[in-house]
This record gives structure tokens, C-alpha cells and sequence, in this order.
């Protein structure tokens, strides 16, 4: 008989995949082959998403690997930029390329109807080799070829024909820089990068955010028919059923606690991972975003805290000459306990972000 797993138990599995039940030592390269990459759009926020799985974690070193070429911002998974190892970057760009180019068609498929893939692409690669562009400077020089077509369209082809890496400075820990592009066989960590199969990704995502379904793996690669894939790998993986009855699958060896481990608080970034790598995501959520004022016309992403788990509270930070202070908004009524614990978490979280006094208020 199939086992069923609870929702805590799912909870406990994927935080601790995710380095979210004990920070772990491990190197920024270490940390993002463990938990799936991290998804970065933003040019910084990311980090605290380190900060929160790496034991003694120091920016420093993430910005200067960023720097080196050891890891890369690049659209990834969904179409979205993502912080991955340069290895990773090169076996994983190929098999979620569908993906982007179905998210540029969708966009700007009229602007790009009789432009021929591998001429854009060749001409690309030609105004990149003078030096690194943002996706509008490189539209601008392709409408040279293609005179009347929207440039903004032909920018975004580009970043979908061609895999792309952001480059530094945009990205560096404190520093800033415009989000400009070069091609990724151009950085120099994707050198002898390993080759990927579909098989490796699906057995990636399971060790990062399993036990899954086959639903939750396409949302967060943002590819199709991965029922195939697991129904290829069923021999070698494990299976489970939730409280609603749906197949999990796992790795037979990953780690899957019990409901009754404890679980710290622990603040999340705008876009982390946990949050977005689920098709039903209430194994960490269990709230409505909407009814606290997100969503609708508020296009903010919540800043999340997880309290026994599960997202308790939203936090914001502000920094000013007199210091910096960090706003926890809490969904329900916290315990004494909790908040000593979201305020102690809060203040080492202030201290990471910024440097001399600083304030954690709660306001329920």
C-alpha cells in the first residue's frame, strides 16, 4: 500500500531539501546545486536567500565567484533569471530553451513573424563581441539588420535564440550596473561544462523540492509531459500520495523528516524559491497573499516569513542615516516564543543587510 504523506510532512521534506530546517556549510556553488538555483531577477534580494541556507554565510564570497564566471544569472526556468552554477547553466540552458522561446512568442511573435532564427542570432553574436549590452541597446543594433521591426522584440529574440548571461557588475553584493547581456559560451566557467538529460533535470528537482508531483516539477521548469519522464524513472524512484490522493514521486535515499521536527523561523526574499517551485504550494503556505493587500493592482512580491514552517508574516526593510529597521507584518497571532524568535532572526538578518544600528518591529 502506497504511504500518504501529510502536509508537515511535506513541509519538513522540502525545508530541509532547501536548507531551511539548519543552515548548512557549504560553498555558494555547493548551496546552489542543493536547492535548484535561486531564482534573481532582482539584482540583489537573492543573497538573503543565501543567507538563510548557508551556515556562516558571506556575500563577499558569492559576489566574487559572480565575478569570477563560477556562477550565473541567466533566464532559466520559466523564463526568469536564475542564480545557477556555470556548469549548471550549460546543460540546463537547452532543455528549458522551449520554454523561453514559448514565453518571447507569446510576447512578441507578430513583431517577429519572416525573421529567420539564425540570422538574428549570427548578428547578435556580432554586436556582443564589441562588448556586453542590455537587451535594449542589442534590439537597437539588430533593427540596423532589420530596419521597422520593433526593436524591443528583436532584443528579446535574441535572449531567447541565444543563451544569455547578465553580467557583472549588475548583481555584485552592494554594487550596481545595467542589465547587460553577453553570450553564455563567452563566460568563463561554462568551460567543459557537464551535458544534461530531461531524466537529470526532473532527478535535480526532486532532490531540491520532493517529494512532488509531476504538476509541481512542470511548474517550476515550466516544461510540458513530464509524466513520461517519471513514468521512465518509476523503477528507480520512490512513490507517495498526499492528503488529496496525488502521486508523489522521490529520490529513495533523500531526506524526508518527521512532522514533529522543529522548524526555525526563517526570512525569505521576494522570489524564493520555496515559494515558487510547487504547483500547490500550501505544504509552506497556507494564507491568502490577496487578502493582506497583494496581488490585484499591487504587483509587490511579499517578503514572506516562515514561522513552525509554514509563512506566518510578511517583513519589509528600510535603511536611513539613523539606521535600519525591519518591518514583520504577522498573518495570525503570534506566541510570545514566536516572537522573540522572529525578532532575534530579524536583528542577525539586519546586521547581514546593513551596517550599525537597527530596529525589528513587529506590527500585528
Amino acid at each position: 500500500m502506497t504511504r500518504t504523506l501529510d502536509q508537515r510532512s511535506l513541509n519538513r521534506a522540502t525545508l530541509e531539501r532547501q536548507s531551511l530546517l539548519t543552515r548548512a556549510a557549504m560553498t555558494t556553488p555547493e548551496a546552489l546545486t542543493r536547492v535548484g538555483g535561486l531564482q534573481a531577477q532582482t539584482a540583489q534580494t537573492w543573497y538573503v536567500g543565501l543567507w538563510s541556507r548557508v551556515a556562516g554565510y558571506r556575500a563577499e564570497e558569492t559576489s566574487a565567484r559572480l565575478a569570477a564566471g563560477d556562477i550565473v544569472r541567466m533566464a532559466l526556468m520559466r523564463s526568469t533569471l536564475h542564480l545557477v552554477t556555470a556548469a549548471d547553466a550549460g546543460w540546463l540552458r537547452p532543455l528549458v530553451e522551449p520554454v523561453i522561446v514559448r514565453a518571447t512568442a507569446g510576447a512578441f511573435g507578430r513583431d517577429l513573424a519572416g525573421v529567420d532564427r539564425d540570422e538574428l542570432t549570427a548578428t547578435a553574436r556580432a554586436a556582443l563581441a564589441g562588448g556586453a549590452l542590455t537587451c535594449s541597446e542589442l534590439g537597437r543594433a539588430l533593427a540596423i539588420r532589420w530596419p521597422g521591426r520593433d526593436p524591443q522584440a528583436l532584443g528579446n529574440a535574441a535572449r531567447a535564440w541565444l543563451p544569455l548571461v547578465q553580467v557583472p557588475p549588475r548583481g555584485l553584493w552592494r554594487r550596481s550596473g545595467k542589465a547587460a547581456h553577453l553570450p553564455l559560451d563567452q563566460w568563463p566557467g561554462t568551460t567543459g561544462a557537464e551535458s544534461g538529460t530531461v531524466d537529470t533535470l526532473v532527478r535535480r528537482y526532486l532532490a531540491a523540492f520532493g517529494p512532488a508531483t509531476v504538476a509541481d516539477c512542470q511548474q517550476w521548469s515550466g516544461l510540458t509531459r513530464l509524466a513520461e519522464v517519471t513514468d521512465r524513472l518509476r523503477p528507480e524512484l520512490v512513490t507517495f500520495r498526499d492528503e488529496q490522493g496525488r502521486e508523489l514521486f522521490d529520490l529513495p535515499d533523500a531526506p524526508r523528516p518527521g512532522p514533529g521536527v522543529p522548524a526555525p523561523v526563517r526570512f525569505l526574499y521576494d522570489f524564493d524559491n520555496l515559494l515558487l517551485s510547487h504547483a500547490d504550494r500550501t505544504r509552506v503556505v497556507d494564507v491568502d497573499y490577496t487578502t493582506h493587500g497583494f496581488g490585484g493592482g499591487n504587483t509587490e512580491q511579499p517578503r514572506s516569513v516562515l514561522v513552525d514552517g509554514f509563512v506566518a508574516a510578511t517583513w519589509r526593510g528600510a535603511a536611513g542615516r539613523e539606521g535600519a529597521t525591519l518591518t514583520v507584518r504577522p498573518f495570525r497571532r503570534l506566541s510570545p516564543r514566536e516572537r522573540d524568535e522572529i525578532t532575534a532572526e530579524g536583528a542577525a538578518l539586519l546586521a547581514f543587510l546593513n551596517r550599525g544600528a537597527h530596529e525589528v518591529t513587529i506590527r500585528d
